[in-house]
């Protein structure tokens, strides 16, 4: 049996007040915490030993925040109770006043710990700062999540123009709002410019025909860059993308105006509701912060309303998809619609709904009916719940099927949905935050801190088709894909604001 938390919640232990051997404290650098960081002597084997008071056996993270000013990584042992269990190279963090975190997961014992950071080579340790402990239910996992992508992937190569990476980036951008040390604000926004200045020019032009609601997603990430910046090519991005989507530009729809799912053959007439997610909250967005209020947010609207009236069952969840024409291998020959119900579907189609309620004005006049299908959507979430996980099965109704799986990307979208339907005041609590409490639990068991430091997110279901039940159970379970990090990073903000 795993061993349970060791703390209920994190404990700072400053470097200064800890022992250290074969170094000083210092404050000739900025951005330390406490009264001084400690720099150790260029020796192997300088270190600092901090005592840990855990008040129970147990699973714990501990933080250490450090500053490298130097062009290579500095390699040391942490050392818990004399035993070695980790081995991190502290990264070089650019300058002295620059400040990190190294992650490691451990096991404490109840009562004192000693905790101890030892240099192994020559330059010895990184100036170290301060130690955080928390439990496995306390640890900023976001940020970790965060720390562990930007350590894996520089801009250039974090991937191209595309709706996973994009979300991704955009949960970036939220944890840089919450964040309050400017360093690491700043730190967090240049990563996502720096990647999306790799697809627009100077001119605000981006090289891209946008011929799927897929493609179009990005922009919302221009978006947050025009608020961010104020720079106007940031703004006329988003335009472009925005524009594509006006009526006389002629992106093709069925008779009652749904957008297509993508302008091609194989995609014609047909309206999925990830779709929901990829175009309807960037015109709403833009209607909030760029402009074109009135009518950005009168098409956002309409799409959800149109795509609901199709995809929207009895039972409050979504069909994957629909085809007015009838005419997919997949589609109902009475219906259109998909035979299944995909959880990410259905979870890309909540989280929409939500964010465009916060971003419309309180009398736009289609607020009341989005309202009615975000409640009967939570309704229809909550029924299907894995109560023994907490999360939801990848194919959402067919949770006693031995091959279905719980999905990790569309359980953090149902939690989010939920919560945020409470907190808005559409659904009540006593009946829902019980279904959010058992969701957190659910997604946060999928997350986890390997012995290199950096997080592993798990049991995540690769882009996906429409299909029948035998397609969607068959995807690969991906770890650290960037649709389950991206809605890991959005249900982690909308936790931030509990």
């Amino acid at each position: 049996m795993a061993a349970g938390p060791a703390h209920a919640a994190s404990s700072v232990y400053e470097a200064e007040d800890a022992t250290v051997f074969h170094g000083t404290v210092d404050t000739d650098h900025l951005g330390f915490t406490g009264t001084g960081f400690v720099n150790t002597a260029n020796e192997a084997g300088a270190y600092v030993e901090f005592t840990v008071d855990a008040p129970a056996a147990g699973d714990a993270t501990l933080a250490l925040r450090y500053s490298n000013g130097t062009a290579a990584g500095r390699q040391a042992d942490v050392g818990v109770n004399g035993t070695v269990v980790s081995a991190p190279a502290f990264a070089p963090t650019t300058d002295w006043d620059t400040w990190a975190v190294s992650r490691i997961p451990v096991t404490l014992r109840a009562g004192a710990n000693a905790i101890r950071v030892a240099a192994t080579t020559a330059g010895g340790l990184p100036d170290l700062d301060s130690l955080t402990v928390a439990d496995t239910l306390g640890t900023q996992w976001a940020d970790a999540l965060v720390d562990s992508t930007m350590h894996r992937y520089t801009p250039a190569t974090v991937g191209g123009w595309s709706y996973p990476v994009a979300l991704y980036m955009m949960g970036q951008y939220q944890l840089a709002q919450h964040t309050a040390d400017p360093a690491r604000r700043a730190a967090l926004i240049a990563y996502v410019r720096a990647w999306a200045d790799r697809f627009v020019d100077s001119s605000g032009h981006i090289s891209n025909s946008f011929t799927s609601l897929d493609s179009m997603m990005p922009g919302q990430v221009m978006i947050a860059l025009y608020r961010e910046t104020g720079l106007t090519k940031y703004g006329l991005a988003a335009k472009q993308i925005h524009d594509r989507l006006l009526p006389a530009a002629g992106y093709p729809t069925t008779s009652d105006g749904g957008f297509w799912h993508a302008t091609g053959a194989d995609r014609a007439e047909q309206l999925w509701s990830d779709g929901t997610f990829m175009a309807d909250p960037f015109m709403a967005q833009y209607g909030r912060y760029v402009g074109d209020s009135a009518q950005s947010f009168d098409i956002a609207t309409k799409q959800l309303v149109v795509y609901a009236s199709h995809l929207q069952q009895a039972n409050g969840l979504m069909k994957h998809a629909y085809d007015a024409s009838k005419a997919a291998s997949w589609a109902d020959p009475a219906t259109g619609l998909a035979p299944e119900y995909w959880c990410r579907a259905v979870g890309w189609y909540g989280v929409a709904a939500t964010e465009i309620l916060d971003l419309i004005p309180a009398d736009q006049p289609r607020r009341a009916q989005l309202v009615t299908i975000v409640q009967n959507l939570v309704r229809g979430m909550a029924a299907y719940q894995d109560p023994a996980s907490g999360r939801w099965f990848q194919v959402v109704d067919k949770g006693g099927s031995a091959d279905n799986w719980t999905e990790t990307s569309c359980s953090a979208m149902f939690t989010q949905t939920i919560d945020t339907a409470i907190k808005r005041g559409y659904v009540d609590s006593a009946t829902y935050q019980p279904v959010v409490d058992a969701g957190r639990r659910g997604e946060l068991a999928r997350i986890s801190l390997h012995a290199d430091g950096l997080t592993y997110l798990t049991n995540i279901s690769e882009g996906t088709n429409v299909g029948d039940y035998a397609y969607y159970v068959a995807r690969p379970q991906a770890t650290n894909d960037f649709h389950g990090l991206g809605a890991f990073l959005y249900f982690s903000e909308e936790e931030a604001d509990d």
